[in-house]
């Protein structure tokens, strides 16, 4: 089948080998791909950027993160085993992507899921379901799998030639790399580990800030908190966040906001780093520093000095026991 112009393709790209080969498919067709990668907390545009690189396929870089968050609170069908909503995940990103395409003047989306490879979000009812609530129905074309799939609006209408798309199926990534190694493509990410909503310690963690909005309301930067430290959940308005290394210190305290947080630290010896999103309770205030103080390298006399500062112009300092670390697995999420 000839086509009857040339055509512009807009790609969801994480940045693995199966987004790579949906486009350089549909690029050998002539077709003139771009990618789109959408951004939050829960997961980055780095891998799409590396893979932009390699191949030369333009990249787009967008945040979703309040529209995403919005959507993560009720996902229509659910979550995964931890916090991943993947099939209402890809939904929001396939209707994000469309707007992009019809303000661009693309002509048809794209992404690199394979039939079959993924028990939530890419089976055939999957795959019909994200398309049906993305919006852009008929719009989305799977070129790996394209062969196995019911023909879309840019097949019909001969912006794509059906017979060069593939017919990937199931959870063997052998075909891929075959194709792969076609490509002369050899450097490629392994796949898994792109979304921390797949984490299961990521995930609990997620649960606990949604389980005490109520009475500690969070901002976006808190869910990038998520990723580091140890977090101890102390009563419903005090989290403390214990920096587990020299640069996950760092990082705690990059993100210390003075007016409405406390930061806490051990004056004498090498400690952590504790942060405490939006100050706490007083009472909570005290049992983050014992946290601290137990974290902190053992000395030999029983009390340490520890200081807090924040929330706002205060500043003071108070001695801490040096307890047992095992005294706060309690509350430890």
């Amino acid at each position: 089948m000839e086509q009857k112009k040339s055509a512009r393709a807009l790609g969801l790209c994480s940045g693995g080998l199966d987004s790579i080969l949906s486009a350089l498919v549909l690029r050998d067709q002539g077709i003139d791909v771009t990618w789109i990668s959408f951004t939050t907390a829960f997961f980055s545009a780095e891998k799409a950027r590396k893979a932009s690189d390699m191949t030369g396929v333009p990249l787009m870089v967008r945040d979703i993160s309040d529209v995403y968050l919005t959507m993560l609170r009720n996902p229509r069908l659910g979550y995964g085993r931890n916090m991943n909503p993947c099939p209402d995940c890809h939904a929001l990103m396939f209707r994000l992507a469309g707007n992009i395409m019809t303000e661009e003047g693309f002509d048809f989306l794209f992404s690199g899921e394979v039939l079959g490879q993924r028990p939530m979000s890419q089976t055939r009812p999957a795959l019909n379901y994200v398309a049906k609530n993305s919006g852009w129905d008929g719009l989305i074309l799977r070129p790996l799998s394209g062969k196995l799939l019911e023909a879309t609006k840019p097949e019909i209408a001969g912006l794509v030639d059906r017979e060069r798309l593939l017919a990937f199926n199931g959870r063997s990534r052998k075909p891929q790399m075959a194709l792969a190694a076609q490509y002369g493509i050899r450097d490629y990410p392994v796949p898994a580990g792109g979304c921390l909503l797949t984490d299961e310690s990521f995930s609990h963690r997620l649960k606990d800030l949604f389980a005490y909005e109520a009475d500690a309301p969070f901002k976006n930067r808190d869910l990038h908190l998520l990723k580091y430290g140890r977090h101890f959940r102390i009563d419903a308005k005090t989290k403390a966040i214990v920096g587990r290394t020299q640069a996950e210190n760092e990082i705690v305290e990059s993100w210390f906001e003075p007016a409405t947080d406390a930061l806490i630290g051990i004056s004498e010896v090498p400690g952590p780093r504790v942060l405490v999103p939006y100050g706490g309770t007083p009472e909570g205030i005290r049992q983050a520093v014992d946290i601290c103080a137990a974290y902190a390298k053992k000395v030999s006399q029983p009390v340490v000095k520890a200081w807090i500062k924040g929330p706002g112009d205060a500043r003071q300092a108070i001695d801490a026991a040096q307890g047992d670390k095992r005294d706060f697995e309690e509350v430890r999420l």
